[in-house]
């Protein structure tokens, strides 16, 4: 009688391909995660050597990593130049010329000076415009009586604590003076710029000499053209500049709080 061979059961085999697209996932998944976490710290030199990693493990050096962030980065520049105690210290002296703005347009609206009176913010601060007109008679540097009250009015606006620095600037248009007092429109300037800044100071103890300066520019710094009589009697101006306090980089401008007094032994006369 023949032998019987005994069967032995064949084992199934488990397909185990599955792993490779899974394995596949989770390291993209690593990937991307990796990749949102650079852009949110928003340090794109980092991200730039990941991209590269990246691209050279997964796609040969090719692929969506090298597309910029769609996060800008941030100009360390700017942040080193313009830190958040800065900004505030500028954004809240910028709040206060503004006020101070309101004031002197709510100066203008009671006075019906709309005409002659005009309000504009700067890079330097809050400038305030006069037409000639309203001060001076032509080709003269004397405030005229019936104007004085004007200015001592508007003189207590300009009282500040703590105090700003304020330059009077004084314009004329480009008809050559014909005048025995003024050689030129040049000295005509100065002269309406001076005699307008110790008209401010001498209405109001208060103010510190030591905040104001006066200059002039003749007819070189024309707001309008020349060639019409309206565009003349814009550039015949006088202007009030009230400085900012901190610049936008959050720089300081020095406001000086004490005259200096000569060091014993060094005075002398002129």
């Amino acid at each position: 009688m023949a032998k019987r061979h005994k069967k032995h059961k064949h084992e199934d085999h488990v397909d185990e391909s599955w792993l490779v697209p899974y394995a596949d996932i989770l390291t993209l998944l690593l990937a991307l995660f990796i990749v949102l976490f650079a852009s949110s710290t928003v340090d794109q030199k980092k991200l730039n050597e990941m991209s590269t990693v990246f691209n050279s493990i997964f796609m040969g050096g090719q692929g969506v990593m090298e597309y910029p962030s769609p996060v800008e980065p941030i100009d360390s520049e700017i942040t080193t130049k313009n830190p958040t105690g800065a900004q505030s210290a500028y954004d809240m002296d910028q709040k206060e010329l503004q006020e101070i703005q309101a004031s002197v347009d709510n100066f203008i609206a009671v006075n019906e000076l709309e005409d002659s009176f005009e309000t504009t913010m700067t890079d330097e601060g809050l400038l305030v415009t006069i037409r000639d007109g309203v001060l001076f008679a032509p080709a003269s540097a004397t405030i005229a009586q019936e104007n004085r009250a004007l200015a001592n009015e508007l003189s207590s606006l300009l009282v500040f604590d703590p105090a700003r620095n304020i330059v009077i600037t004084g314009h004329t248009d480009d008809v050559p003076i014909s005048s025995s007092a003024f050689e030129s429109n040049w000295e005509l300037s100065v002269m309406r710029s001076v005699n307008f800044l110790k008209l401010l100071i001498d209405a109001n103890p208060q103010l510190d000499p030591l905040h104001f300066s006066a200059k002039g520019y003749g007819e070189y710094h024309p707001i309008a053209s020349n060639d019409t009589a309206e565009g003349r009697a814009q550039n015949r101006r006088v202007e009030v500049l009230i400085q900012q306090r901190v610049l936008e980089d959050g720089t300081e401008i020095e406001v000086e709080n004490e005259t200096t007094v000569p060091a014993e032994g060094n005075d002398s006369s002129n």
